[in-house]
């Protein structure tokens, strides 16, 4: 098996039926943004339609994008990477992904839902105030950021390492592409391009396993030889935290990971709730757990496969490979040797698979931008006009994500780990702010900034404390892998000499040092967790500690607890065609709809009932608004029946 690695296949790189299946993938994934950009819509275009796509969207496909958009190259290069290191309990992440689908599903998008949002951060307006809501813009523009420039430089490596394509030029195509999807096609280009690339990462997960399972023998002779070297681990329950994958730190660590992701990432939210209904937007969201246990599995099998193929000849002790981030291309380069136009899929759906996700972190930033940012001083501008800026902020983060890539070509983290690490660091402390909001009542405006001051200093001292003090690898728990019957050969991908590789945390430390040393070492997936408690703990203390908050002075709808349950869905042509009324408001941040409702004569709440007029056209009054109390019990309430 593992001779097959000391032969020719990176000598050539690509071929010319590499390029067309490369070519054609692309070709397909922009004509699908172009269909829906050139696409005429029913009614006058509005810029809220550009960010969420008219709120008429089905669950499924949105469900598939919302799998797709943080699954692209990250996932095609590092579970791989991961399960040929620390073996198949990396498959409880799926485990930590149910939980956070569950969670999303029935705390916060019915609260984001209901209020008719299209940017999270205006929830933070409403509970604690303009403060919060630009610290939220802030943060969400700087993790998305660095999120996205992870993304788009990780097939630029692939691309370099395995065709000898100039780093740079990939750097520059990606973005330029991105940009392109997102300025001309909005919301509905991106979710319907997402669809087509779900399905062709998949395609080539599977084509690499069944392929790579043949020239090993068998599955049960892969199964055999992963149980033979500890690949087979699910029963790894320890509860060091300093263990890189764990039961725990995947479930647990995992789960708040994900949520910050999925239940209050701006990237995500606008995305279910484009949906037509509160159903369809949670059915969106468990469509999305299915593709992402098919993700994760499919390529942590791919990992396993790779470690029975390359069993007595690791490609990364070796020297064939400098980094465990270029296993994955490795090894579909030399099985796929013979077979033009397969390595061309692979690299195809991790290319086209981040063109899809990183022009949806574009299209949330500009959205954040004009909503939170811009839309109070652009009140008595036209649509048209509106829809030109949403467009512009799309080029102006476009050229900014290239930016932030190349300087991610500097990080010395694995694209995966360093992936996690700014989403767990960065949005970890954010994720704490909305837990208090909807969930403490008794939080104040002072208990909530003490509190996400006290996270961003802790997750930041773990970050940079984990960057300068990594532990060895016998401390993260890597399984041994063998390099004893490699034949001699040349061919390497990226073995330059002296050069500190882009791995995930590769130096080796003889002897652990104690004290902060093993804090440092803890689990990346254990920071976002750390953070999230940091805010709540020190925000409920400070809130208590300061006076907390009458639950009577919350406007209604901010708080989970007083979502009714048996509230009937607004189907999205009543909620669209309320956006643009106006009418005098009892609040300043949200009005509510009342003179609709009625009962029928069984006494349930009609389609007719009341509900909450989204915020966009409510900025007149923020331009100028004011801190003042507000008399909540004058308020009828579409959420009480």
């Amino acid at each position: 098996m593992e001779e097959q690695s000391a032969s020719e296949p990176f000598t050539s790189g690509f071929v010319l039926a590499d390029y067309a299946v490369f070519a054609v993938m692309l070709l397909v994934s922009m004509a699908i943004g172009l269909f829906q950009a050139l696409k005429k819509s029913q009614g006058e275009a509005r810029a809220d339609d550009f960010f969420t796509g008219g709120r008429s969207m089905p669950a499924v496909p949105v469900g598939l994008s919302l799998c797709a958009s943080f699954m692209s190259a990250v996932q095609v290069l590092g579970v791989p990477a991961e399960a040929f290191r620390y073996g198949f309990k990396f498959l409880y992440m799926c485990l930590g992904q149910t939980i956070n689908s569950l969670l999303t599903a029935y705390l916060f998008l019915p609260v984001f839902f209901r209020l008719g949002i299209t940017s999270t951060n205006q929830y933070l307006k409403m509970r604690f105030g303009r403060g919060m809501q630009l610290l939220g813009s802030i943060q969400f523009l700087v993790a998305t950021l660095l999120y996205t420039g992870i993304v788009i430089y990780a097939p630029a490596l692939i691309l370099n390492q395995a065709t000898g394509l100039n780093m740079w030029v990939s750097l520059f195509s990606t973005g330029i592409i991105c940009t392109l999807y997102t300025t001309l096609g909005g919301m509905k280009a991106v979710i319907w391009t997402d669809v087509f690339q779900i399905i062709v990462m998949l395609s080539g997960f599977v084509a690499i396993f069944i392929h790579g399972t043949v020239l090993v023998g068998s599955p049960a002779l892969v199964l055999e030889i992963a149980n033979n070297g500890s690949r087979v681990n699910f029963n790894d329950f320890d509860v060091d935290p300093r263990q890189r994958y764990t039961f725990w730190s995947l479930s647990v660590g995992g789960a708040l990971v994900w949520l910050s992701m999925y239940g209050v990432n701006q990237a995500q939210v606008q995305r279910y709730i484009s949906c037509r209904t509160e159903r369809e937007a949670q059915w969106a969201l468990f469509v999305n757990q299915v593709g992402l246990c098919l993700i994760v599995s499919s390529a942590g099998t791919c990992g396993i496969v790779m470690f029975a193929y390359y069993l007595n000849c690791d490609p990364l002790k070796s020297g064939r490979i400098s980094a465990p981030d270029l296993y994955m291309p490795y090894f579909v380069l030399d099985i796929f040797k013979s077979h033009p136009g397969f390595p061309g899929l692979f690299l195809a759906c991790a290319y086209s698979g981040t063109l899809s996700t990183a022009s949806t972190s574009i299209n949330a930033m500009a959205a954040v931008t004009m909503e939170d940012l811009l839309r109070p001083h652009l009140l008595h501008m036209t649509q048209k006009k509106l829809i030109l800026i949403s467009k512009g902020l799309s080029l102006l983060y476009g050229v900014s994500c290239i930016t932030v890539a190349a300087l991610s070509s500097f990080l010395d983290w694995g694209v995966l780990q360093g992936s996690f690490t700014v989403m767990g660091v960065v949005s970890g402390p954010l994720l704490g702010v909305f837990i208090l909001g909807m969930f403490v009542p008794a939080t104040n405006k002072l208990g909530a900034f003490s509190g996400i001051l006290a996270g961003f200093c802790v997750s930041l001292w773990l970050a940079v404390g984990s960057t300068l003090y990594p532990p060895s690898e016998a401390t993260m728990g890597v399984l041994p892998s063998y390099a004893g019957q490699c034949e001699s050969g040349n061919n390497t991908l990226n073995s330059r000499p002296g050069e500190d590789q882009h791995s995930f945390s590769t130096r080796l430390h003889p002897n652990d040092q104690g004290g902060l040393h093993n804090f440092y070492s803890m689990s990346y997936l254990y920071f976002g967790a750390i953070a999230t408690s940091s805010v709540v703990i020190v925000g409920v203390i400070v809130s208590y500690a300061t006076g907390p908050t009458k639950r009577s002075h919350i406007k209604e709808g901010l708080l989970w607890w007083d979502l009714n349950k048996k509230q009937m869905e607004v189907p999205s042509e009543r909620r669209t065609g309320t956006m643009s009324r106006m009418f005098a408001c009892l609040l300043h941040n949200a009005c509510w709809d009342t003179h609709v409702s009625h009962r029928n004569n069984q006494g349930d709440i009609t389609t007719d009932k009341p509900q909450l007029v989204p915020l966009r056209d409510l900025h007149k009054e923020d331009a100028n608004e004011k801190e003042e109390p507000t008399d909540v019990d004058n308020i009828k309430s579409p959420l009480r029946v």
